[in-house]
């Protein structure tokens, strides 16, 4: 069970910080403030915090030299600047000094939220080790036996500290960012910046200028500088997650940065800043075939490969499914107040049968929400079967409309088939709108999960408001499960 988040706000500005701090308990921090940067840093030398949030200018020393301080004791301590008195130099200073973002006065709290949520995430890929093999006590580990995994191990310790791009491949769930938390964690830039970056929850307009920053005016909206990921990330590690859903164009620019060590931002003319920057990048995607349709290029793939980790998906290793539960089991079971349950061995044959689509993130909320069954008893077949239902539709139960619904992980053109054949027998004359629901029930399905249970991310990432996002979740009898945090351990 991770504890809350816990967030130092130096703000000189009484009013202001009581307001911020009022905002960031709501969310679910805890939040201790300071109005002097000398006594923020006092508490910081004294606590372990999560995110430092800093004013840059105050009576005293400045965020400059908050920043500066705090990274030099403690180099993967995110910390976020704000200002109401914006110039581009400071804004370059702070991200060498290794300042986490620059956020510009006035703001809207839940700007900061947003961003603090993020800065957590990143302090604990960059804080919380992963472990190889046998983990007994990590939070997070890579976990199995089987002779697919012993193949992985062995790529992970040849490349892990050498100075090569990685490429891990691998279906959803597998373990993709464990294996670049490892990576980072055992290379020579471990005691530098992460910078971890999505590529699909953000827009594509908007992703070339998140990579590669761009100055003022470069585009309606550009009312000052910024700085990129990659200059963030200068002298540290860039992960990009989900590569193979980039444009073509930005394509074009990672291979610059890639082949050229200079980036150049949007807007910036032919200016280039040189980066000194580890690349990890990941995809479930099948890129051969993508480089074959003309939606990935042949060269980035080629200068992608310097090293690549493939993970298998769990159903080619059922024999690592009894220690990942047991794992998962250590996990949980107090948080969830189920110490007790165990797993006979006539569940785990149970477990070892399904074929996991959603691989081994999905068998972790599966134990998970067992535990919540069985309250302390061991989990027998039933209670697995019952979350099973519920987080899959079977293809001839009603949905709340009385429309049939597909299999969340059955291939659409197997269910298209079917719709028409009952057509074709008069069994039914709606295939249509059974597709739609189907359609619509999986994106809302992927983004619910994607968002780790977080219905505002979700909504936001599929533009809809939080009350439609509320409506169809309880339409498709989708449960947002809050407790999965990072991917678990994994292939």
């Amino acid at each position: 069970m991770r504890a809350i988040p816990k967030i130092l706000l130096v703000e000189d500005d009484r009013s202001l910080a009581a307001s911020l701090q009022g905002a960031l308990e709501v969310t679910g921090y805890s939040v201790q403030t300071a109005d002097r940067a000398e006594q923020g840093l006092a508490r910081a030398r004294n606590e372990n915090f999560d995110v430092v949030v800093t004013d840059l200018q105050m009576p005293g020393s400045s965020g400059l030299e908050v920043v500066e301080s705090l990274h030099d004791t403690n180099p993967h301590l995110p910390v976020i600047l704000m200002t109401a008195h914006h110039t581009a130099e400071a804004a370059i200073a702070a991200t060498k000094l290794g300042a986490y973002e620059y956020l510009l006065k006035p703001f809207k709290p839940p700007e900061l939220v947003e961003l603090i949520e993020k800065a957590v995430k990143t302090k604990r890929l960059t804080s919380e080790p992963v472990e190889v093999g046998e983990a007994k006590s990590a939070q997070d580990a890579i976990i199995g036996r089987s002779r697919a995994m012993v193949e992985v191990y062995k790529v992970i310790g040849l490349v892990a500290a050498r100075p090569v791009s990685v490429l891990i491949r691998g279906e959803t769930g597998t373990g993709k960012e464990l294996v670049a938390r490892y990576l980072f964690q055992h290379s020579g830039r471990a005691g530098r910046a992460l910078v971890v970056v999505n590529c699909p929850a953000i827009p594509e307009n908007l992703l070339e200028s998140e990579l590669f920053g761009h100055e003022a005016g470069a585009f309606t909206g550009a009312t000052s500088r910024r700085i990129g990921r990659f200059e963030q990330a200068n002298g540290g590690t860039i992960f990009l997650d989900e590569i193979g859903d980039i444009s073509l164009g930005t394509q074009a620019k990672l291979l610059r940065v890639l082949q050229d060590k200079t980036i150049q931002r949007v807007g910036g003319g032919k200016e280039n800043f040189p980066v000194d920057v580890r690349v990890i990048a990941a995809t479930h995607r099948d890129l051969e075939r993508a480089v074959q349709e003309k939606q990935f290029r042949q060269d980035l793939y080629y200068r992608l490969n310097d090293a690549v980790i493939c993970l298998p998906p769990l159903r080619d290793r059922k024999e690592d499914i009894p220690e990942l539960v047991n794992f998962f089991l250590q996990q949980h079971v107090a948080e969830l107040g189920a110490v007790g349950s165990v797993v006979p061995p006539e569940t785990m044959k149970l477990l070892q049968q399904q074929p996991w689509p959603g691989n081994v993130r999905e068998l972790r909320n599966t134990i998970r929400k067992a535990l919540l069954l069985a309250h302390g008893r061991p989990i027998d077949a039933g209670v697995i079967n019952r979350v099973l239902d519920e987080t899959k539709i079977s293809p001839r139960s009603p949905t709340p409309t009385g429309r049939t619904a597909a299999v969340a992980d059955q291939p659409l053109g197997a269910y298209v088939s079917d719709l028409l054949d009952s057509a074709e027998r008069g069994q039914r004359e709606d295939v249509s709108p059974a597709l739609m629901d189907w359609a619509e029930r999986e994106i809302y399905r992927q983004a619910i999960a994607l968002a780790d249970g977080d219905q505002t991310k979700a909504a936001k990432w599929l533009g809809v408001s939080r009350p439609t996002m509320r409506e169809k979740l309880s339409r498709y009898n989708l449960r947002p499960d809050k407790g999965g945090e990072g991917e678990g351990p994994i292939v």
